[in-house]
């Protein structure tokens, strides 16, 4: 069974309820805050010292226990996994997307369905937590929780606050397959923006940085521009800290979406046997990794950006288009193939994860399978890592020539686990 003693086993798990573990905020204590800088706390834990030749070994990680409290709609649930793959089943509504929510939380401390923490709390809740326990084939015996408040979030590993969220990414990624992936392809560029951003950032605390700093500049130079009558060198100022943060931006997503690019067209192939050939194409707002021309183009759009009191120009304006047969998947492809499309991003961001990581991530498949037809699923379990742990959710149970899975029963948040006959 799913046992649902409460949080007596908080020591082990990593939560923190004394004050000689780890002090609160109002003590002292480190804090994550809403843009991803953690403060005041103290470093290390978890073997959090980056090391950037990590990726020359393949490690396997296993998540083995995965706690929540006042999650959403979970008030309490603890969960012990055994084997390497995982089965929720339930109706809609139940909690199974609340779940696999939570355990894609431990990669970056993010959610994949909002940037917004206080929908996370359940109802009349000021706080919401996390904690699991890992195997690491580099990191032994690990134990994370997170901690989020309606503003803030607190990060531990292995009862040790973490004070750079740049130190502990790459540690622990997780991918999410979602029904929601369809808008990669059908939705707004600002969708594909903070896809794009929550993966490179994931892996890559060089680029959660530059974000930061971009976004903090852009913020600045936008309130400048809306009070109107702003002077040419107030906003250059601003620009100044913009052009540095915009070319790593630009770079590194170059580089990233070329390579996961190439990971999404050979997954592709696998997945529709080569009928048509899928590409991923960055589409730019400026294209010049280039500080002096990124300056040059704000200066020169200075009387534009005045009257309109927003910045124009830059990498929060970037998108990204899904091919297939050389026409955009959102315009030309079938539902078939946007399915398949987006099912084959998230395989090569999970391919991508393990080459930049070294560690295999855990693959979160959200009831993403049931609107495919029989072969496309064959498929599609057929092209996944096969050594990946898979925490899979459905309304129905998968088909028996996937093998077995440990079952839970899902609803009203909360977790049986079905006892084999």
């Amino acid at each position: 069974m799913a046992r649902t003693q409460g949080f007596e086993n908080e020591r082990r798990c990593g939560v923190d309820r004394g004050a000689n573990r780890g002090q609160g905020l109002e003590r002292g204590g480190g804090r994550l805050e809403g843009g991803g800088k953690l403060h005041n706390g103290r470093k290390g834990g978890c073997g959090l010292a980056r090391d950037e030749n990590f990726p020359a070994t393949r490690v396997l990680m296993r998540l083995r226990t995965l706690t929540l409290r006042h999650f959403r709609n979970v008030a309490f649930a603890r969960l012990d996994f055994v084997g390497r793959r995982q089965f929720f089943i339930g109706q809609n509504g139940q909690g199974k997307t609340n779940l696999l929510e939570a355990a894609g939380y431990l990669t970056a401390a993010r959610s994949f369905r909002t940037a917004e923490s206080a929908t996370l709390l359940m109802h009349s809740q000021t706080t919401a937590a996390v904690a699991c326990t890992l195997e690491h084939a580099r990191l032994g015996e690990t134990q994370v929780t997170i901690k989020v408040h309606r503003h803030t979030k607190e990060l531990w590993c292995d009862q040790t606050r973490v004070t750079r969220l740049a130190d502990y990414l790459g540690k622990f990624p997780t991918v999410v397959f979602s029904s929601q992936d369809l808008q990669l392809v059908r939705g707004a560029p600002a969708g594909r923006r903070r896809w794009l951003d929550l993966t490179l950032a994931a892996m890559d605390g060089s680029y959660l940085q530059a974000l930061q700093t971009y976004t903090r500049a852009l913020a600045d130079r936008n309130a400048l521009l809306k009070k109107g009558g702003a002077a040419a060198a107030q906003l250059e100022a601003f620009e100044r800290v913009l052009a540095p943060a915009a070319a790593e931006l630009i770079a590194r997503r170059i580089a990233g979406l070329q390579s996961i690019g190439a990971g999404m067209a050979a997954s592709y192939q696998k997945l529709c046997d080569g009928t048509e050939p899928a590409a991923l194409g960055y589409e730019p707002d400026f294209a010049l990794p280039d500080v002096e021309a990124l300056l040059a183009r704000w200066a020169a759009g200075r009387a534009r950006d005045l009257a309109l009191r927003s910045t124009h120009t830059g990498p929060h304006r970037d998108d990204f288009a899904l091919k297939v047969g050389g026409q955009e998947a959102k315009d030309f492809g079938s539902e078939g193939q946007q399915r398949s499309v987006v099912l084959a991003l998230r395989l090569a961001q999970a391919a991508w994860f393990h080459a930049k990581s070294g560690v295999r991530p855990v693959l979160l498949a959200d009831d993403v399978l049931g609107e495919l037809d029989p072969g496309r699923r064959r498929k599609f379990w057929a092209a996944i890592d096969p050594e990946s742990q898979v925490l899979a959710t459905g309304t129905v149970l998968p088909d028996a020539e996937l093998g077995t899975w440990e079952v839970f029963r899902v609803k009203d948040g909360d977790f049986q686990a079905e006892v084999s006959a």
